[in-house]
């Protein structure tokens, strides 16, 4: 849960061509631009801005009509798709829908919850099946507890038990460097670091390249 949202989904007992990885949408993204534009500040400091406002559904079910989320996987978001110009419009409609501030900000939280439920229940729950799943949160939109109430009611009742990575670990702000780190080990030893079933790469490949100088 950074800017974008996206998950990677491990089935038991899975080899590589049985992972499945790809971008949900938006994260942080959309509700960051909101809180600038209308409160001045860099974000939404543990959801408390959103949890005073209400779900502007006729907003909200505007904007999962969005192509991306309706795309298949492999795919990934990013500005181009939610970023400022996105923010703008959302704002547009949640003042036609005569939201407050607040308003805005939470169904721009809703929209992050509901399109990750989408996404999962579209494209992961059927490799899963009655299976029960870890859910494990990393990234600054772990600490949103708006957020985090937002997807329990969602991902709960689909059989998700929701922890953060702190649990298993790993502080929610380093997953990120620690993955970066590991894809640097990866092409320091000459070993793929891609997975084409994520990225729909034909075939693993080494990625980057390391200049001496």
């Amino acid at each position: 849960l950074g800017g974008i949202a996206n998950l990677t989904a491990i089935p038991a007992a899975a080899d590589f061509v049985d992972i499945l990885a790809f971008d949900t949408g938006p994260a942080n993204m959309v509700i960051d631009a909101l809180m600038q534009t209308l409160f001045d500040r860099r974000y939404d400091r543990n959801g408390l801005v959103a949890a005073r406002g209400r779900i502007l559904d006729s907003v909200l079910r505007t904007n999962m009509k969005h192509p991306f989320f309706r795309a298949a996987p492999p795919k990934s978001a990013g500005r181009e798709e939610f970023g400022r110009d996105f923010a703008a419009r959302f704002l547009a409609e949640c003042r036609k829908a005569k939201g407050k501030a607040e308003d805005a900000v939470a169904t721009a939280t809703a929209l992050t919850a509901e399109s990750i439920s989408h996404a999962y229940r579209r494209f992961v729950a059927p490799r899963f099946g009655a299976a029960p799943v870890d859910y494990i949160l990393s990234g600054g939109g772990a600490k949103n507890r708006t957020l985090l109430t937002m997807l329990e009611a969602r991902l709960t009742p689909l059989g998700c038990t929701l922890t953060s990575s702190d649990a298993s670990g790993i502080r929610v702000e380093a997953k990120e460097a620690i993955a970066f780190a590991l894809l640097a080990y990866q092409t320091m030893h000459h070993l793929p670091g891609n997975l084409p079933s994520a990225t729909g790469a034909s075939r693993p490949a080494i990625l980057g390249r390391i200049t001496y100088v």
